[in-house]
């Protein structure tokens, strides 16, 4: 509150300096010789004070203070005295000097220390500590779990296996750091956790944390960075001295690139956060070998680190936390599903197909969502038919009922969508169709097809690429063959197949014309992924002819194959028309009939 008493007292020194004197002098009415004259001669004067420059007078009745200028008039005092005039020095003296200063300075200043006291304590109400918040800066506000208060676990963390055995030693060393003291080794100072967003990298912290049964100290990066310049670093320091105080513990910085972020030599870089990196880059090095003190950090950026951050001695383990694989987000569903009550049919492999691609972190949105669902629909138990739609839910959006289409729109988006299942049944190793619907959801899709895979796919053969990209086009395709004519609907699909087309030319060297050369690199892989172009314009504008004739081919081809099936194409296609939604069952048994 230093600042409050420092405006207070220039306000204070304000009002007595300037305004006291004004208010003062707005009491005395300045009048002309002559009107002094008159009020003497008619023996209207009580109280006179007379100097060199000025005399100050009052009437009879001691109401009123005048003033005007002093002439040469030797008869003066003569005539003031046949007046009864009250000779006096102290006219406008209103009160004491002592009363005046205490009702000048003291009154005021004791007035506005009580008032900082009053918002004082508010402040440090507001901001729950014992000090004000101006005492608070540089102060950490780490969050501490001391001994695992929320009971995580590593049964409570599923599909991150390869994490969890590669952080079981970090637990053993801080339940038992003898055994590796004996033998001279120590542990890493820092592990970093890389991964997309919502893969549990946090989660996992915890359970670190819980299953040693250590206190844990969670703070985010972006919590060090201060508007002053210094504030980052001295919390840096101050977190560093209540961990080592309460050792063996575990220190979890969340998005560690806020303020882990390569340092450069540009103009206007962040002093603020180069500060706070320094200071953790000395902390960390300051540790003895068994401190006891064990730091996780999490991004999703690890490319963006400082190489001083991230070098052997510092952050010595890197353990990436990705996106689980089918085992995995199956395990993922039922520990999540634990929650909630079902009426245990649910077929958790078949949802982890369906949802291939998620995250822990939407795996856990979409059993939510099917809570959700069954809530609405009345039942006290979620089905297998509640998680699949809690799936196109997570996907595509809620259904927007009150999104009707036009029929011809509707019989459009029907052979779009059989377009893109049948050319996907036709191709080998496509993944099976699971469910087509034309039914409009929040998301803009105003009909979508689901694919299921059976098993893990980590690597993609060049036919198989093609393949994906004649499926893609093969909603347009379908338009042009059944309907006549092509529309907006295929906008996204576009985009997918140029992507993909992309990839294929640009950085998985599956042209004839370039070979295996890396036209452009990715950068935030975890985040999308940002294209960097390796190449001149002229090769990028060659690549962009080959880019196109790839989509061509596979436009054409799917083109062949529809035209080939064309009938099942109408009967399909009305099928779907008719009903809105059809099975991955039923379409194949109308195809292979």
């Amino acid at each position: 509150m230093i600042w409050f008493y420092t405006v207070a007292l220039a306000v204070l020194l304000l009002f007595n300096l300037i305004a006291m004197p004004r208010i003062t002098e707005n009491r005395i009415t300045e009048v002309d010789y002559g009107t002094f004259m008159t009020m003497t001669a008619a023996g209207n004067i009580g109280k006179v004070e007379i100097s060199t420059s000025y005399i100050v007078f009052t009437d009879k009745a001691e109401e009123n203070i005048y003033k005007t200028g002093a002439l040469n008039d030797p008869d003066l005092i003569q005539r003031l005295h046949e007046s009864n005039a009250v000779f006096s020095g102290e006219i406008a003296e209103e009160a004491s000097p002592l009363l005046s200063f205490v009702l000048s300075w003291v009154f005021p200043i004791l007035f506005f220390i009580i008032l900082g006291n009053i918002l004082s304590k508010a402040f440090m109400k507001k901001a729950g500590g014992n000090n004000s918040m101006m005492f608070n800066m540089g102060k950490s506000n780490a969050k501490i779990y001391v001994k695992s208060s929320d009971g995580i676990r590593f049964s409570d963390v599923a599909g991150v296996d390869e994490a969890k055995e590669s952080l079981k030693e970090v637990v053993d060393y801080l339940d038992n750091p003898e055994k590796y003291s004996k033998i001279g080794a120590s542990m890493p100072k820092g592990v970093l956790l890389v991964g997309p967003p919502g893969t549990g990298k946090t989660m996992i912290a915890k359970a670190v944390a819980g299953e040693a049964n250590v206190p844990f100290f969670s703070m985010s990066g972006s919590e060090f960075v201060e508007m002053f310049v210094g504030m980052g670093a001295s919390k840096v320091r101050d977190l560093f001295k209540q961990a080592k105080e309460k050792a063996p513990c575990i220190i979890f910085i969340d998005e560690i690139d806020a303020i882990g972020q390569r340092r450069d030599g540009r103009l206007g870089s962040n002093d603020e956060r180069e500060q706070t990196l320094n200071q953790l880059l000395t902390e960390m090095d300051g540790f003895e070998g068994n401190a006891g003190v064990i730091i996780l950090a999490a991004t999703n950026r690890p490319e963006t680190l400082d190489p001083a951050l991230t070098r052997p001695g510092r952050f010595d383990r890197r353990i990436p936390v990705e996106l689980p694989d089918l085992k995995g987000r199956e395990a993922i569903l039922k520990v999540h599903s634990q929650k909630i009550k079902t009426d245990g049919k649910i077929n958790y492999l078949s949802i982890a197909r369906m949802a291939s691609g998620a995250s822990g972190a939407e795996l856990a949105n979409i059993i939510n969502e099917s809570a959700l669902r069954a809530v609405r629909a009345g039942r006290e138990a979620v089905t297998q038919p509640d998680l699949e739609e809690s799936i196109e839910v997570v996907i595509a959006g809620y259904r927007k009922n009150n999104s009707l289409l036009t029929d011809n729109e509707k019989l459009v988006v029907a052979y779009h969508e059989m377009g893109h299942a049948i050319v996907a049944a036709k191709q080998p190793g496509s993944a099976p169709i699971q469910k087509i619907t034309i039914v409009p959801r929040t998301s803009g899709a105003l009909g979508y097809t689901l694919q299921a895979e059976k098993d893990n796919r980590y690597l993609l053969t060049k036919s198989e690429i093609e393949n994906k990209i004649s499926i893609l086009t093969a909603g347009r395709a379908a338009e042009q063959v059944g309907v006549g004519t092509v529309t907006t609907g295929a906008s996204n699909d576009i985009v997918e197949a140029t992507k993909l087309a992309r990839a294929a030319i640009m950085r998985f060297g599956m042209s004839t014309h370039f070979g295996m050369m890396a036209l452009e690199s990715q950068t935030n892989i975890y985040l999308g992924g940002d294209s960097v172009l390796n190449c001149s314009a002229d090769t990028m504008a060659k690549a962009d002819v080959l880019i196109a004739e790839l989509i061509k081919n596979q436009f054409d081809k799917a083109v062949e194959i529809l035209t080939a099936n064309r009938e099942k194409l109408d009967e399909l296609a009305l099928y779907l028309y008719h009903n809105e939604t059809v099975s991955g069952k039923e379409f194949l048994e109308i195809l292979e009939s």
